[in-house]
């Protein structure tokens, strides 16, 4: 008899213990839960960018193995409007790259490094688009769970001071919900945001580097002697 009631009593504790995700953020009072709204809204938003992003950076990645070859071929061939189409085929930011530099054929190569280097920062600004909001909401988002957390140490503290003598737990523990559950959420969504920003990052210098190598192979292949 006494073992079931050490054991009911223990399930009971263990029970009162167990908080759903959707608890916390009722028990979390009015502001809380708007806290919690916006920053579950700034990780979709941080989730759409990256994955939206990434599949561009991807597709710009994938060019034939053989296109310089063929832009060598045709262009030692005087096959120009063949190498522009060619180009205009592939349609990735290296191709679109070279293309500005075969429309500049038979000018001083300056000016045809000029226009490819201008041509690549568009790309590039193309390639970034929105990624700096990653970086904007993985700073914001670890502050809105600060404030959070203000707000609801600023509400215990109210509650504590009202009650005099006869402090309220509920009442308490709601300011402390909100304080715990906006903090926890704002560093998950800011370090979402983090982790994204820096992999977009990374993989858009991988591009760069790529439209880099290919400009200077085209460079030099006009600065090759006519033979």
């Amino acid at each position: 008899m006494m073992m079931s009631f050490f054991i009911q009593t223990t399930e009971e504790l263990r029970t009162e213990k167990t908080l759903s995700l959707i608890e916390l953020i009722k028990n979390g009072g009015l502001g809380g839960q708007f806290i919690i709204g916006l920053l579950f809204l700034l990780l979709i938003i941080a989730l759409y960018i990256y994955f939206e992003r990434w599949f561009a950076i991807r597709s710009a990645l994938k060019i034939d193995n053989t296109f310089m070859d063929q832009i060598r071929l045709y262009v030692s061939q005087g096959k120009i409007e063949t190498a522009q189409a060619l180009c205009v085929k592939e349609d990735v930011p290296v191709a679109r790259l070279i293309a500005k530099g075969i429309t500049r054929i038979g000018k001083p190569l300056e000016d045809i490094n000029t226009t490819i280097e201008n041509a690549g920062r568009l790309e590039v600004y193309k390639l970034e688009k929105n990624v700096s909001v990653l970086a904007t909401i993985a700073g914001a988002a670890p502050m809105l769970g600060f404030l959070g957390t203000v707000i609801g140490m600023i509400l215990s503290i109210f509650e504590i001071s009202n009650a005099g003598g006869n402090i309220d737990m509920k009442l308490l523990s709601d300011g402390l919900y909100t304080a715990m559950t906006t903090t926890v959420a704002g560093l998950i969504v800011g370090i979402v945001g983090y982790i994204t920003f820096n992999h977009l990052v990374a993989k858009t210098s991988k591009v760069v580097y790529q439209m880099e190598a290919i400009s200077f192979e085209f460079l030099d292949l006009l600065n090759e002697p006519a033979a």
